[in-house]
Parts: C-alpha cells; sequence; structure tokens
C-alpha cells in the first residue's frame, strides 16, 4: 500500500534530524522541514493546513507541565521556537460526531543513525517511532479515499503532526494544546508501535528524583566527606527490591554523580520514573517510594555507621539526602468502559485487540483521558522492544507499514459508516393535554 512517494518522503524525513532539545541539547532540530514536508504530501490528498506553529509560552507554565520543560522554556525562548506542532485537516470542520483524529509525533529520542532502505527494511532513527507510521498513516488514508472518494462530504479527517512526545515531555507542549483548543474526534487514533494491535488504554508516568547534596573529598581521604555514590547505589537497590508497582511499573533509571576515579564525590541524583494506569495507583506508588526511601536511609545508617570510610555519610544520610518530583499529576487513560460502541467499531474494522493481560505503556493518548463520547486507540507497527525503538538499530519493515496503511483504511471505512454506533437521543415534546 505504500507508494513511491510514500517511500522517499519516510527516507526524507528519517534524514532530518528531529530530536527535541531535551533528548538533544546541542544539536540541529529540523520539526518546521519536517512538517512542512508532511503537510505537502498530505496536501496531494486534499488536507488543507488549520496550524502550524510554535508553543505559546503559557503551555509551559502549567503547574503540572515536568519540571526540566518548564526551565527549559523559562530560559531560553528558542526551546519552544524549534518544537511546533502541525494540524491538517481533511473536509469541512464538523461536529466531533463526525470527526476522526490521528495523533503522530514527528520528533524522536536523540542519536542518529545511518537512514536506508534493504531488504524491505527501513532503518533510520523514527523508523517505528514515529516517522513510519505518519508515512503510513498518509498511504492508509490515501487507500480509504480510493475506496470511497465521497468519504470527506460527511466524514472530517483531523491529523495532529505534534512535537514535544520524547524527552519526557509527554506532549505537553504538543498534543496537549491542540486537545484543549477542541482539535479531536469522536475517534481518536494515536499512532505508536503496538504490532498492529488496537490498545485502549495509556499509562502515564512520574519522575522522582532523589539527590544527594553532601560534601565532597579527596581520594586519600575518603572518609571526610560524604559518599554519594555508595549512598545512591545503596538507594538504587533498595527501592527497586521494596517499592512493589502493582498494577503500575517502576524504572530506577539514571543515576550520576560523578566521572573521575580520584575524589570522593559528595553530590548527585538517583533518577526512578514510575508508570501508573490510574489516579489511584499514582498516589499508592507516590507513597511507596517515599516511604521505602524513608527505611532505605535507616537501612544505610545501620550499615555503615561502623564502617570509617562511610561513618559521615551514614550519620548524615537523612540530613543531606533530599526527594522531589519532576514530573506528576498527568493524567492516565483508563480503559474506556464506557463507551461500548468503540469496541463494536474496532471489530467492523477487523482489528485484534491488545491482550488485556498485557502491560501497556505511555504516549500522547493519556490527553484524551476523561473526554466523555469519544473513543481513543492506540496503534501502530512493529513494537517498542522488538524495533528497537529508542536504541541502535532501530527499523521497521515495509510490510509492517502496508498491515497498519490497511488498518487505518479499514478503521476509518468502518467509521464513515459506523454499523452500531448509538444515537444521542432527543428529549420528545410533552402531548398537549386535552381541556
Amino acid at each position: 500500500m505504500l507508494s513511491r512517494a510514500d517511500h522517499h518522503l519516510l527516507l526524507d524525513l528519517l534524514e532530518l534530524p528531529t530530536a527535541g532539545p531535551l533528548e538533544d541539547p546541542a544539536g540541529p532540530v529540523e520539526l518546521w522541514q519536517a512538517q512542512r514536508r508532511y503537510a505537502a504530501a498530505a496536501a496531494e490528498l486534499g488536507f488543507a493546513t488549520v496550524q502550524h506553529a510554535a508553543p505559546a509560552p503559557r503551555w509551559a507554565e502549567l503547574p503540572d507541565v515536568p519540571v526540566p520543560v518548564r526551565a527549559a522554556a523559562a530560559a531560553d525562548p528558542a526551546f519552544l521556537a524549534g518544537q511546533p506542532s502541525l494540524l491538517l485537516r481533511l473536509g469541512p470542520a464538523r461536529e466531533r460526531e463526525r470527526t476522526v483524529m490521528f495523533n503522530v509525533h514527528l520528533d524522536t529520542v536523540a542519536g542518529r543513525q545511518p537512514v536506508r532502505f534493504a531488504d524491505g527494511t527501513y532503518h533510520g532513527r523514527g523508523a517505528v517511532d514515529a516517522k513510519g507510521p505518519a508515512v503510513a498513516l498518509l498511504a492508509g488514508l490515501r487507500a480509504a479515499l480510493a475506496a470511497r472518494p465521497e468519504l470527506p462530504l460527511h466524514t472530517s479527517v483531523l491529523i495532529q503532526a505534534v512535537a514535544g512526545e520524547e524527552g519526557g515531555a509527554l506532549g505537553t507542549l504538543g498534543t496537549r494544546p491542540l486537545v484543549e483548543q477542541g482539535h479531536y474526534g469522536r475517534l481518536n487514533v494515536f499512532c505508536e508501535p503496538t504490532g498492529n494491535l488496537a490498545l485502549t488504554s495509556s499509562t502515564a508516568a512520574m519522575t522522582a528524583r532523589v539527590r544527594v547534596v553532601g560534601q565532597d573529598a579527596v581520594d586519600d581521604q575518603p572518609g571526610a566527606g560524604h559518599n554519594a555514590t555508595v549512598l545512591l547505589g545503596f538507594l538504587a537497590q533498595h527501592l527497586a527490591a521494596t517499592v512493589q508497582p502493582g498494577d503500575g511499573r517502576i524504572c530506577v533509571a539514571g543515576l550520576h554523580t560523578g566521572h573521575l576515579h580520584n575524589r570522593v564525590y559528595g553530590q548527585g541524583e538517583l533518577l526512578l520514573n514510575l508508570a501508573y494506569p490510574d489516579r489511584a495507583t499514582a498516589q499508592r506508588l507516590e507513597r511507596a517510594v517515599t516511604e521505602a526511601l524513608v527505611d532505605g536511609l535507616r537501612a544505610f545508617a545501620d550499615r555503615f555507621a561502623a564502617n570509617p570510610l562511610l561513618a559521615r555519610t551514614a550519620v548524615d544520610a537523612r540530613r543531606i539526602t533530599r526527594l522531589d518530583w519532576l514530573k506528576r499529576g498527568l493524567p492516565a487513560l483508563e480503559p474506556q468502559v464506557g463507551e461500548a460502541w468503540l469496541g463494536r467499531l474496532l471489530a467492523a474494522a477487523g482489528l485484534q485487540l491488545w491482550p488485556i493481560d498485557r502491560p501497556g505503556f505511555t504516549c500522547d493518548a493519556i490527553w484524551l483521558a476523561q473526554r466523555p463520547g469519544t473513543g481513543t486507540v492506540v496503534l501502530g507497527p512493529g513494537t517498542l522492544a522488538g524495533n528497537h525503538a529508542h536504541a541502535d538499530g532501530e527499523y521497521v519493515r515495509a510490510a509492517e507499514l502496508a498491515a497498519f496503511a490497511e488498518s487505518i483504511s479499514t478503521l476509518l471505512l468502518a467509521f464513515d459508516r459506523p454499523p452500531t454506533l448509538p444515537t444521542v437521543p432527543h428529549p420528545q415534546e410533552p402531548h398537549p393535554v386535552c381541556p
């Protein structure tokens, strides 16, 4: 289903560096150019550009915006200016009941890799996450329009091609502003790698930072200072073993104190990323991290108080350790049990559902949470782990893109002529009372 033009568009997009400044602060960011090329390709299908702009500063100032995003936006106006989002529309603006929205992000994680097409496979940063899905989306829309040219006469299609999905921004500068402005539909499809399975929920994530703010020491007198390396290493193991994620997930991530071998680092930080499917799980995980940290500091003090190299660190551990939250309070897209029509629509399109016992993942679909009367699906080719998204050797097979394009086509056609979508009843006029 991918045309020669699709092939060249994808290779062009893969060549453009679009890692945002949170991912690659020193690298070039050519998101404006990538989105213009994408808009030009969509225009051949009849899509018009409704909006192409960088986010206004107010979106970075909201209290639930991750701390690194707020800090970067406040420090440098170019941070926002280089992260535009594109809104395209096919057909006139219509009521939400007759509108479908597709969301895809064109920013990537950091790390350039050679772009090539070989043996039916595209290689390059963004191949599967998510420039490949973006191009396959256009192929699927083209197929739907070829099958039903009159589709735009009764269904409007929106495409959000956004920035700010990667780097921990979680859509706060890209998808969120567009959704808050009302640019979404009754059906909303987020193009992310799911193995072409329909996932109808999305976890959100929060990031805890454990900092040690102690005193350095020279390597000849290691006991004279605070050893943040040993303390944070101990806490990393303790938190990993103690915090029970339950329905959520915990990732014990970046730990940094320093790079040299001939000093004791008294300062450093440890990051934990915690994914959660609902607010109750988020609150439980927050309490669990707080309590486990207190317990870990007590255990460290008990274990190392008699060690001459670490005694000062043990005595002062609670005083020099801080816990704060870089990201917290974001909504999760919970399973949409009240939207039975969505299940019927997915079945009519022949889409297989994401297994109920397989954990989901976090993406910009969280911004469609708590939108009554709407249905949201995460759907895309390949898988995050299997296709090396966020890792070296990212790739996607042309066959995976073609299968996804077919799913887009069948889903849009099913929505255009929905089988049994409920209608909103109108209140009946009261019968006149006869005298």
